[in-house]
Order: structure tokens, then C-alpha cells, then sequence
């Protein structure tokens, strides 16, 4: 079979489908897709709202919850506490289909119709983590936003088997950190990035297997190293004495001269570490896995975004989540043991043969299904014998190939999310005005009314100086002047790390390494400054007019 050159439905734009994609699909039984890859992580991306919360009264217990949906949202939107319990029956939703009409219309009814979860919680996390979307096995954790499992954190996105944490996102395996992202196996860090198997440093960036080490980029196996110059053990300690981190104005004044340092060193161009065969970025631990980005131990696999678990397996165009996932096609945040799921938007969990569903989980053999647990051969809520579900999904498969719906994931217009509530609006930004003109929805978000105790100016510089008043104050952001709370488990961590009050509210911080996240999934074409190779890096010519190859830059700073 040879590669074959398609122009994308919807962008016009030519993509490539490779011979082994062609495999892929004959394997997973659906047809080549239509639109090309980057179009189709758009589609998936507006089905995922991770960041935006409101207070929103629960449709079955009537009390006052945190969720993804607003008020004014026409749909049935349970607690998580509600929707995971047994005062519902997802099958009482059931419903014939109708061949007189298209598939997406009548699912568009459906998901109206059944209810939803408010935020995408686990039930283990409910009782000692409330107040976190997207998460999974989380103890004693707050505002954390795609993470599984994790332990006493707060204010992060994107956190895997980590435990007492405070802003930082993009973490796997790391205890102790401080606002850090992109942190693997490190322990005891402040102010790091793209840092790995480090303990007690601040300000590192792009280092591995570090020690006691401040303001420093490039460096590998180093003990007590300041500005990339080396240090006796006692000169070190005396040296760093001379920033006070419990200090606010010491605390940004080190940071601002770490990072001008940084600029003086090219960045690792790619992060692909211990992977074979493998392109993106931020892929690790994985085997012959194509365009993948930010995903771990995967193998097989091509156009993978967010998996934050492994094992992955034999999937294509998936976005988030993963752990002990495969044969999975076009789906939006699914995983856990779960396996034959395509066009699925949530859930799995245990989970085997999907098609067309939202928050499924459980069960199996599911068509069209909304929010069903622990099912067999059902389609649109409703249960079959496994001969009628065969012969009727069968049938509504011809019918969506001759309308055209077969083989596409669910239009955005459908997604229960306004385009700007989604991830979709950081990777492919609109206006209102051209959301609208495409069919999707936008949400106006409210201006809320906040009683600032506190601006963020009148807090004390100094930690030691800070008592438990603080727990009291509304406090200004100094960047969108929402106000915010100091919480007692921030402030112990704070007090315990001998570090200074927040001046800016939790999702400023938090959107302030996700904005920088977004540019690392965003590659472009360089040129290495040594070897005259082509490559693909996510740092532009502006940021950095030298930048070397993943081979020259290892040979340079290992």
C-alpha cells in the first residue's frame, strides 16, 4: 500500500496518510479520516473544558456545587458525589433510534437529555478532594486540574504520582516543588524547569541529576554549583545565603537574574528521553510512537496528546489520560483499563468496546451511549440481547457512512462546552466572532464581585513576618484583580519551604505555565548552529537566533 496525499474537509489544507496508518485503520475498522491532524486535535480539544469552573446548584441533591458547566447551560448536570451514586438510572434515558434522522442529531438530543458530571472526578477523590476537574486518585489536593494519582498539592496542571506541591504543573514523580513545571523525579526544588532526578536547587533549567545547585542552566551531574560556576561545599551555603527566598522582593529578584542567565545558554531543543522511534515532544519511555506530545510509555501509537499514564498502546488521535489504554481511536480524555474505544469522549474505566459515547464506563459494547456504567450491548441507553445490538449497530453504521457521519468524531458544535471554555481556544485561538460564524457556541463569562480585603501590595514581604491572619483576607490579584484566598495547607507548605505569599490568584499562576506549555507543543523548523542539521524544536529564531540539534546539544552538555 503507498501514502496517499488527502486535502482536509475542513481546512483544505493537503495532509499525508502513511501506509502503516492505512494498517491502523483496516485493524480498528474505520475508514481513513477526512480531516487532517491538526484539525482533528481541534475537534477533540473543544470537548475538553478543564480550567473553567462555576457555582452551578447540583439537578439531583439541589445543593451548591463547583462545575464545568454554568448555570444557564441547557443541560442535566449532576455532583460528582450524585453521579457516581445509585439515585439515578442512566438506562431510564433509553431510546429507540430513528433512521429517519441523522446520528449527531439525535446524540445532540441525548446529551440534553442525560445527566453529566459536574466536574470529571473520580469517586475515590470526592471526599478528601473536592475541588479539582480532570484528576483521579487524589488525597488531600486543591484546584489541580489533570492529575492522577497525587497527594497534599495545590494550584497545578498536568501532575502524576506526586505529593506536597505548590504551583507547580507538568510534574511527574516529584515531591517537594515549588513553582516548577516540567519536572521529572526531582525532590526539594524551587523555581525549577525542565529539570530531572535533581534535589535542593532553585532555578535550574534544563539540568539532570543536580544537587544543591542555584541559578544555573545545562548543567549534568553537578553538586554545588551557582550561576554554572562551581562552588566548595562551604562557599556554597554561604553564598545562597545572600538571597532570602522567604523574601518576596528577594524571591523575584532571583528569579529575574536566573532567568536572564538562562538566555545566555541554548535550551534542550527536544525532550524525547528514553524513547525509540519517536517524534513531538515531552515523549518519554516509549517505542515507535509518531507526533506524540507530553505522553509516557507508549508504544505504537500516533497522534497522542495529554496521555499522563501508561501503558499506552495501539492508539491513534487521543487526548488525555492513558493508564493501561489501547486500541483506542479519535477519542478526548479516556483511560484506565480500558481498551476498543473510538469517538468516545470521557470515561473508559474499565471500559471495553465503545463507539460514539460520552462518560461511559464500565461494561461494554456500548453505541451512542451517554453516561451508562456497567452496561452490555447497549445503544442510546437502551439494552439489547447481543444478536439485536450486533444487527442494529450494524445498521445505524451503514446509515452514518451514507450521511457521512461514520468515521468523524463528534462535530464541535455538539461539544456540551462553549468553544472558549475549552483547551481548544489555547491551541487554536478565536475571536467570538469567528466562533460564531463556524456554528460554536461562546460563553460570556461573568464579572464577578469580589470584597477585596487585601490588595496584594499590602502583604507582608517576609514569610516569618506572615501570621495566620492571612488565612482571613480577600487578597486583589495583582494581574486580573480577582480576589483570592490564602489556604492553610498553602500556607504551611509556604512557612515549611520558608517561602513568600502568592501575589497573584491560583489560575493566574497556574495559566502562566500552561500558556508556556502550549508553545512547547508547537514546533517549528531550525537549523543547528554546529552541525547545519534540520530539526524541529519549539523555541523560535527570536527567542533564541542559535539553537543546536538533540545530538549536538547532548554532546555539548552531558
Amino acid at each position: 500500500m503507498n501514502p496517499e496525499t488527502r486535502e482536509c474537509k475542513n481546512c483544505k489544507q493537503s495532509f499525508l496518510i502513511e501506509p502503516e496508518d492505512f494498517t491502523y485503520y483496516e485493524r480498528m475498522q474505520v475508514p481513513a479520516p477526512t480531516w487532517c491532524p491538526e484539525c482533528r486535535l481541534q475537534r477533540r480539544l473543544a470537548w475538553i473544558n478543564i480550567f473553567q469552573l462555576y457555582k452551578r446548584a447540583c439537578d439531583l441533591c439541589k445543593k451548591d456545587s463547583i462545575s464545568i458547566f454554568p448555570p444557564g447551560a441547557d443541560y442535566v448536570v449532576y455532583c460528582p458525589a450524585c453521579w457516581w451514586g445509585d439515585g439515578w438510572d442512566a438506562f431510564a434515558y433509553g431510546r429507540d433510534y430513528d433512521f429517519s434522522r441523522p446520528f449527531f442529531e439525535q446524540f445532540d438530543e441525548q446529551l440534553h437529555r442525560v445527566p453529566h458530571i459536574g466536574l470529571a472526578q473520580g469517586l475515590e477523590t470526592i471526599k478528601t478532594s473536592p475541588y479539582n476537574n480532570q484528576t483521579g486518585h487524589l488525597k488531600n489536593c486543591y484546584l489541580l486540574f489533570f492529575a492522577d494519582p497525587a497527594e497534599d498539592c495545590s494550584y497545578g496542571f498536568y501532575l502524576s504520582n506526586v505529593k506536597n506541591m505548590l504551583d507547580t504543573s507538568l510534574s511527574i514523580a516529584c515531591e517537594l516543588m515549588y513553582d516548577s513545571r516540567n519536572t521529572f523525579r526531582d525532590n526539594k526544588c524551587i523555581g525549577v524547569e525542565n529539570t530531572i532526578e535533581s534535589i535542593d536547587c532553585a532555578f535550574l533549567r534544563n539540568c539532570r541529576n543536580c544537587q544543591n545547585c542555584y541559578a544555573s542552566a545545562n548543567l549534568t551531574n553537578k553538586k554545588y554549583y551557582i550561576f554554572n560556576e562551581p562552588y566548595s561545599r562551604e562557599d556554597y551555603f554561604k553564598k545562597i545565603k545572600e538571597w532570602d527566598l522567604g523574601s518576596y522582593r528577594g524571591y523575584q529578584e532571583l528569579k529575574r537574574l536566573a532567568h536572564e542567565h538562562w538566555s545566555k545558554y541554548p535550551p534542550k531543543p527536544i525532550w524525547l528521553d528514553l524513547s525509540v522511534d519517536s517524534t513531538g515532544n515531552y515523549t518519554f519511555e516509549s517505542k515507535n510512537c509518531k507526533e506524540c506530545y507530553e505522553v509516557q510509555s507508549a508504544q505504537d501509537s500516533k497522534y497522542l496528546n495529554m496521555m499522563i499514564l501508561g501503558p499506552v498502546r495501539d492508539c491513534y488521535d487521543v487526548v488525555g489520560w492513558g493508564n493501561d489504554l489501547e486500541l483506542s481511536y479519535e477519542c478526548a480524555g479516556i483511560g484506565e483499563h480500558a481498551s476498543r474505544l473510538r469517538f468516545c469522549s470521557d470515561g473508559g474505566i474499565n471500559c471495553y468496546d465503545a463507539e460514539y459515547c460520552k462518560l461511559v464506563t464500565g461494561g461494554g459494547h456500548y453505541f451512542g451511549c451517554v453516561s451508562v456504567k456497567k452496561g452490555q450491548y447497549v445503544i442510546f441507553n437502551k439494552k439489547y440481547s447481543k444478536e439485536d445490538y450486533e444487527a442494529l449497530k450494524a445498521k445505524i453504521i451503514a446509515q452514518m457512512k451514507e450521511t457521512g457521519e461514520y468515521g468523524e468524531f463528534f462535530p464541535i458544535r455538539l461539544s456540551p462546552h462553549a468553544y472558549n471554555e475549552t483547551i481548544a481556544q489555547s491551541f487554536f485561538p478565536l475571536t467570538k466572532e469567528e466562533a460564531e460564524a463556524k456554528g460554536y457556541r461562546w460563553q460570556e463569562q461573568e464579572q464577578q464581585e469580589y470584597k477585596i480585603t487585601l490588595r496584594a501590595s499590602e502583604l507582608p514581604d517576609h514569610i516569618s513576618d506572615t501570621t495566620d491572619l492571612a488565612l482571613k483576607n480577600v487578597i486583589e490579584c495583582e494581574k486580573c484583580q480577582r480576589g483570592y484566598r490564602i489556604t492553610t495547607m498553602e500556607l504551611q507548605f509556604l512557612r515549611q519551604m520558608r517561602l513568600p505569599l502568592p501575589r497573584r490568584c491560583p489560575f493566574c499562576r497556574i495559566d502562566e505555565k500552561f500558556q508556556a506549555w502550549i508553545r512547547q507543543m508547537q514546533l517549528t523548523d531550525r537549523t543547528c548552529a554546529t552541525c547545519k542539521k534540520s530539526f524541529r524544536t519549539p523555541y523560535t529564531a527570536d527567542e533564541y537566533p542559535s539553537m543546536l540539534c538533540k545530538e549536538c546539544w547532548t554532546e555539548a552538555y552531558s
